[in-house]
């Protein structure tokens, strides 16, 4: 079970199909885009890497990127991605820790990281020359061979290594179909989002499909060229973070944008407020599907359809819009309580999923990986409530849960009602240390531009919605909240401003 017999599969059947785009561009088809990987497997065979090696991907999205990702499993190899974003000495920890013997970089990032073997850059001479090998035949891999060994953001303390076999992908690419949206050959996914991570891992059912791959000219994420594009190529898919989202809505909103030529927008990987959700389709569309996963099932926990969401007669579609949909169809999803027991519907808990995504463990770290997978069952770290119809209502990560005079109050309800407030554009709701409560809750609160808000206005909207001992103690008023490079508001960053204002 290789990951790249999907790519020779298509190569084989129909070699002068569309395959790989840069913008408007096309580079190469099917057959072209084969003949490359299997090149690529050569040179690694001639330099004496060994399946199972982990080769480092340290690059902005690039056609490149591709190429090197199958030329790895064709090899039989290991992809180890790496956030372009990262300084150069995280990105060498995590070459260390992965023992990764060799890395691809683009000339913007990566210029001297060190490796036990070489470091390439896709632009250049080198990489060139590894093309010039005579193609090598496939290497045969079992379903638990490690293909990705994806590290985690990092935000409580050293990324550790998830590893997710030939099985883990396969099964998640396999899924895409049937929980997703169905993938026609002339469709194209467009790598706006990184490559690294959720944007570039959605290649895998895309070749299967033998669609078309489109590298933004940009090479990342700008509104006005997803919307160009679209035009001119049509049929686009995307994943993207509710905040490319948002900006997709804004500049559709803004100038009128046809959204004809965008078919499928997928998004995560953050909260998608039901606000937000009802604008986007409002805007742009029944074009919507959200998922749930993490990089230990990536992209495969959860989804909500577009049916789901375009079924506005259902008596509980609020509701519904506001979850994060049902358990996708190869894993179980359940609430359960800190020893693994399930609750009783409507109870919160942490969320716990089982299934042939689920990742094999950490690199390298046993302790982690017994912490994370107990009894067969993933342990997420999230928060959430399933109802009687299978859907899943994430509250929010365990850390970030505020107990304050004994009570649990989630974040994420008291900044789905703030939402509600007019010019109100973004919201982030956090615990702040008190003597007397333990935690009061604090938000910090972004107005749309052209609004002016203050607290007594905010606060009569939480006093509608929910109990009086969730509302806000503080409101702050902000120009912007504080977030990574997937567009993740980093609450940790709140807290510690709050903690430096008390000190």
């Amino acid at each position: 079970m290789n990951l790249a017999q999907s790519l020779l599969r298509v190569a084989r059947a129909d070699p002068r199909r569309p395959a790989l785009f840069e913008g408007r561009r096309l580079l190469r088809d099917y057959g072209a885009l084969a003949d490359r990987v299997a090149r690529l497997a050569s040179a690694f065979h001639a330099a004496g890497l060994k399946p199972g090696d982990r080769v480092a991907l340290f690059m902005h999205n690039h056609p490149a990127y591709l190429e090197v990702m199958y030329g790895a499993w064709w090899a039989g190899l290991v992809v180890v991605p790496m956030n372009a974003k990262l300084h150069l000495r995280e990105a060498q920890w995590i070459v260390d820790h992965s023992q990764a013997v060799w890395a691809f970089i683009t000339p913007d990032v990566g210029q001297g990281l060190p490796t036990p073997g070489r470091t390439i850059d896709v632009t250049g001479s080198e990489y060139e020359a590894m093309l010039a090998q005579p193609p090598a035949p496939m290497v045969e891999r079992a379903p638990e061979d490690l293909a990705w060994l994806f590290y985690t953001s990092g935000t409580t303390g050293k990324p550790k290594g998830v590893m997710l076999t030939h099985r883990n992908l396969m099964t998640m690419g396999l899924t895409y179909f049937v929980d997703v949206d169905h993938i026609d050959p002339r469709d194209a996914i467009f790598y706006a989002a990184p490559m690294s991570h959720g944007g570039g891992i959605y290649a895998i059912p895309h070749v299967m499909a033998g669609a078309r791959h489109v590298v933004p000219a940009s090479g990342g994420f700008d509104a006005a060229e997803v919307f160009e594009v679209a035009g001119a190529i049509g049929r686009l898919s995307m994943f993207a973070a509710p905040t490319i989202v948002k900006r997709l809505v804004d500049h559709a909103e803004a100038t009128g944008a046809d959204c004809a030529g965008i078919k499928t927008i997928v998004y995560g990987g953050a909260p998608m407020y039901a606000a937000d959700i009802q604008r986007a389709i409002r805007v742009m569309g029944q074009r919507f599907v959200q998922i749930y996963g993490q990089g230990e099932s990536p992209m495969v926990i959860t989804a909500l359809s577009r049916s789901q969401l375009a079924d506005t007669a259902h008596p509980r579609h609020a509701q519904r819009l506001a979850s994060v949909g049902i358990a996708q169809t190869p894993v179980e999803v359940r609430v359960a309580d800190p020893k693994g027991y399930p609750l009783p519907i409507g109870e919160v808990g942490e969320v716990l999923v089982r299934g042939d995504t689920v990742m094999a463990g950490y690199w390298r770290d046993a302790d982690a990986t017994a912490a994370a997978l107990r009894g067969g069952w993933l342990f997420t770290g999230d928060m959430g409530e399933l109802d009687a119809d299978g859907f899943l209502t994430l509250k929010d990560r365990s850390k970030d849960m505020i107990i304050s005079g004994g009570s649990n109050i989630y974040p994420r309800e008291v900044e789905e009602v703030l939402l509600l407030a007019p010019g109100v554009a973004e919201v982030s709701v956090v615990g702040a240390p008190d003597p007397e409560w333990g935690e009061v809750v604090v938000a910090f609160v972004v107005p749309r531009p052209g609004f002016e808000l203050d607290a007594a206005q905010l606060d009569d909207v939480c006093l509608q919605h929910i109990a009086r001992f969730k509302r806000p103690k503080q409101y702050r008023i902000v120009d912007s909240l504080p977030k990574n490079n997937y567009g993740k508001v980093l609450k940790t960053t709140l807290r510690d401003q709050l903690k430096e204002d008390k000190s």
